[in-house]
């Protein structure tokens, strides 16, 4: 009990670990019952109140597992619910599938199921720790980085919001790649090149990166993000990472679904990517040819190969 004595009799602990202070809280409280006792008597109720102190300490502990394993349950829960993009009150369906199913398969447990807290405010408050941890842990990752890479997109949402989503890759000094999505940054005003490098950097600076390790940007294809006028995202990004790394080589990237699109008319491919737009257009053109394709793949052996020319 901390290094304090526990008294057996009224389990109150005695402040200080000294004879005289257990003596007199023996006198005080209990002499006047159990003086009378002696030899084999006191030490058998001795060993009666020792055993049914333990018995209690096992309880209370039991009682802790118990909780303690509901705890985790409701933030593996959370988790699933995180994962799978549902809804924070789905917590209370799956609560009442858990419940039906404990009283067939195991009606002993059913209170322990009963324990696991999954209310829709409880699922938030899980959800928003384990995001908490997992950027705790990406900072202290962050740290070890001798080089990383960032990647920037901006697009709309269906409410007309701008998202920019920011994404950073780095290695350490075993050569462990961890590649994570970094935030996901609202811009409710204007999208213009400062607004965006001003929300990049404050994400980086955020989780603490070593600016003078970036070795690399890539972007979408906005006119905003790339260009070599000054003011542009990737100009901007390019000049304050090498302002710190001593002029050391930096690279660019812009949209790769762009440089694949030039490196076809390059190649001059219009011969086959014709046919394929046109056989893409003509499926979907009309819901009939749309189901009498995929009967078609489904019925035909080589359906993988045209499932995945219908991807392209």
């Amino acid at each position: 009990m901390h290094g304090k004595p526990l008294c057996l009799v009224c389990l109150q602990q005695v402040s200080v670990l000294k004879e005289y202070n257990i003596r007199r809280h023996y006198e005080t409280h209990h002499s006047e019952k159990y003086d009378g006792l002696q030899g084999q008597l006191r030490r058998e109720k001795i060993n009666e109140l020792l055993a049914g102190l333990r018995k209690q300490q096992s309880t209370f502990i039991r009682s802790r597992e118990v909780s303690e394993a509901a705890v985790k349950a409701s933030y593996l829960i959370a988790s699933e619910i995180a994962l799978a993009s549902k809804p924070y009150s789905d917590g209370d369906f799956v609560k009442r599938c858990m419940m039906k199913a404990a009283e067939l398969v195991c009606p002993e447990k059913r209170q322990a199921f009963a324990n696991i807290s999954l209310t829709r405010n409880t699922i938030a408050e899980r959800i928003s720790e384990l995001s908490a941890d997992l950027d705790s842990q990406l900072k202290q990752r962050v740290k070890s980085f001798i080089a990383f890479s960032v990647a920037i997109d901006e697009s709309t949402d269906i409410t007309d919001v701008a998202q920019l989503a920011i994404f950073i890759r780095g290695v350490d000094e075993t050569l462990t790649v961890t590649e994570e999505f970094l935030e996901l940054v609202p811009m409710m005003d204007t999208t213009t090149a400062e607004d965006i490098f001003g929300s990049v950097v404050a994400a980086l600076d955020r989780v603490g990166v070593y600016w003078s390790r970036a070795v690399s940007l890539a972007t979408d294809g906005a006119p905003s993000m790339v260009g070599k006028k000054a003011g542009k995202v990737a100009t901007k990004f390019k000049d304050k990472v090498q302002a710190l790394n001593g002029g050391d080589r930096f690279w660019t990237f812009h949209c790769i679904l762009h440089q694949e699109a030039l490196c076809c008319k390059s190649l001059k491919m219009d011969h086959v990517m014709e046919v394929v737009v046109r056989t893409v257009n003509f499926i979907w053109s009309r819901g009939l040819n749309h189901r009498q394709f995929d009967k078609l793949l489904s019925d035909s052996n080589r359906g993988a190969v045209l499932r995945h020319f219908f991807d392209l």
